[in-house]
């Protein structure tokens, strides 16, 4: 199973994100679970991801995380602003596939 945890503010604004991912990945059979966190939270699941993903808000985030997540071999980046927006819950799950080296779902 595929564990994709996305960072936010507050870890409210990505819920809906969260549940367009998940439905994305039921409809193409990918076994994932997908979560969000505040920015708080983030180290209280580093042993429980695969990759994260981090809200547009958030960006200053990513040298931190990548320094934090590096060593484990997480991979992270930024959501894209315009799929974070649009809520686009396939691209996203094709940005954490990607990361990982998966094949992407169409």
């Amino acid at each position: 199973m595929i564990k994709i945890m996305l960072v936010c503010s507050a870890g409210m604004s990505t819920s809906l994100l969260v549940t367009k991912m998940r439905a994305t990945a039921v409809k193409n059979n990918i076994e994932v679970n997908i979560f969000a966190v505040a920015e708080a939270d983030v180290k209280k699941h580093l042993d429980e991801v695969d990759v994260v993903l981090l809200g547009p808000q958030v960006r200053f985030l990513l040298t931190k995380m990548k320094e934090l997540l590096g060593p484990k071999g997480i991979p992270v980046d930024v959501i894209n602003g315009i799929d974070y927006g649009m809520m686009n819950g396939e691209k996203v799950l094709n940005q954490a596939l990607g990361l990982m080296g998966m094949a992407k779902v169409e």
